[in-house]
């Protein structure tokens, strides 16, 4: 028992740092939303679509991702996804290099390809590794590292990507053709030296995953048999996917567009006019106010909204040990609806610390929904991973949708559409979430 314990503990720890690397990745990739706004002049509902792009993959790839590796198992889904992502690192060089904005969503789409395809794996595998009882708290666990990729990115963000300030076409024509291109390379370069960097990263991870070994969990000739038409008749799992399609897209919608948010609520006013805020934006951004772009500082302020959820999903690992995760849950949505209903009738720091605070209470919600939804699904779990995945989806369709009402009405006034989203979360936990007989293939 006690070599069973180190060696899923030693297994625990390994699968964790790609929840770390994903993490990064996605929220760097948040960070492209504001510069490619600027860059090809965008509406919100057109900057929207790099999310759509992004997310889309998750539709695309889940359910294939989830029959692959129910047959070639979690290790080797591990690298093929790592792999992949890459690639999609790669693809960024030639995206920045000719500036055409379809040639970024294809990257995005690749990248994200990846991504899905590991966590696919990853998130069963933690979620196995151990005792039933406990999985909410340890995929909570394994998720406190995402956020902690979260967390740094928009850090890195700041410094590379967002550091500069970008011309329109007109001031672009006004310039010499040897500025020009001078301007254009160091456009290219803002984008091109964070993902070469973390292609090299990825690639030697999939090395070591190829290399070293893992105990088999949940593969086996048993496993080959699991069934997505059985898994899709299993009520609190497709509940569970509706939740993780509301939730990512909630997550997603308030972390893209927190930057122009911020933006509209004149924060660099607001860290001068602050006692402690000005510190803080050094700290958080690398530089001083002065010298910072009002993106960069914006964007700095939205590492404090992932590092809420990095630090809730470490409180949230704890208190699901003595809480019902599902009560947890419930209560944790009702709080980011108070949180939202107060940043759209309030204004300066007040605004930018209510909807920042909705990183703290976002912790647990993807973790906790993922293990409730995939309780005693057995031999079916990889297919309920690949639906739970596939859901992800909603990271696609609620940033556009909430562009399209910001466009229309206001940023503040969008909000309403996260709102629907945490209500119905809330919803699942108390109501949705139980975990009933499954279905058996006759039925």
């Amino acid at each position: 028992m006690s070599t069973t314990n180190n060696t899923n503990r030693s297994a625990f720890i390994i699968v964790t740092t790609l929840f770390f690397m994903w993490g990064f990745i996605t929220v760097l990739v948040d960070a492209l939303i504001p510069r490619l706004k600027e860059v090809f002049e965008l509406s919100y509902f057109e900057a929207g679509l790099v999310q759509f792009a992004f997310f889309t993959a998750y539709a695309v790839f889940s359910i294939p991702g989830g029959k692959i590796i129910s047959k070639i198992g979690y290790k080797k889904g591990v690298v093929i996804g790592l792999l992949t992502m890459g690639l999609g690192c790669f693809l960024f060089y030639p995206a920045a290099d000719f500036r055409i904005f379809g040639i970024f969503l294809l990257a995005m789409f690749v990248l994200a390809g990846g991504i899905t395809i590991l966590q696919v794996a990853a998130n069963p595998y933690v979620a196995a590794l151990g005792p039933e009882s406990s999985a909410s708290s340890r995929l909570n666990l394994s998720q406190a590292f995402n956020s902690l990729g979260t967390f740094i990115a928009p850090l890195v963000s700041a410094a590379f990507i967002l550091s500069s300030s970008v011309l329109s076409s007109k001031e672009v024509s006004n310039l010499s053709s040897s500025e020009q291109e001078a301007y254009y390379v160091a456009e290219a370069a803002a984008v091109q030296s964070p993902f070469l960097i973390l292609a090299g990263v990825i690639i030697l991870l999939a090395i070591i995953f190829a290399i070293i070994k893992l105990p088999k969990i949940l593969e086996g000739d048993e496993d080959k048999n699991g069934s997505y038409k059985i898994a899709l008749k299993t009520r609190h799992l497709m509940l569970g996917a509706v939740g993780i399609f509301v939730y990512v897209g909630a997550e997603v919608t308030i972390g893209s567009y927190m930057v122009n948010y911020f933006l509209t609520l004149d924060i660099v006013e607001l860290i001068r006019n602050s006692g402690f805020m000005p510190g803080l934006a050094e700290l958080l951004s690398g530089t001083g106010i002065d010298q910072a772009t009002p993106a960069q500082l914006a964007g700095s302020f939205v590492a404090l909204y992932w590092g809420g959820a990095m630090v809730g999903r470490f409180i949230g690992s704890g208190l699901q040990l003595i809480i019902k995760p599902s009560k947890l849950l419930a209560l944790y949505g009702l709080i980011n609806v108070g949180l939202l209903i107060v940043t759209m009738n309030s204004s300066g720091l007040f605004a930018v610390w209510t909807v920042l605070c909705i990183g703290l209470f976002n912790s647990i919600m993807f973790p906790t929904i993922f293990t409730l939804a995939i309780r005693k699904l057995g031999k079916h779990t990889a297919q309920g991973s690949g639906i739970l995945c596939t859901a992800i989806v909603g990271g696609a369709f609620i940033p556009p949708l909430f562009g399209f009402f910001a466009d229309t009405w206001t940023l503040q006034a969008a909000f309403i559409v996260p709102i629907l989203c945490y209500l119905y979360i809330s919803w699942y936990a108390k109501f949705g979430s139980e975990a009933p007989v499954i279905p058996s293939p006759e039925s």
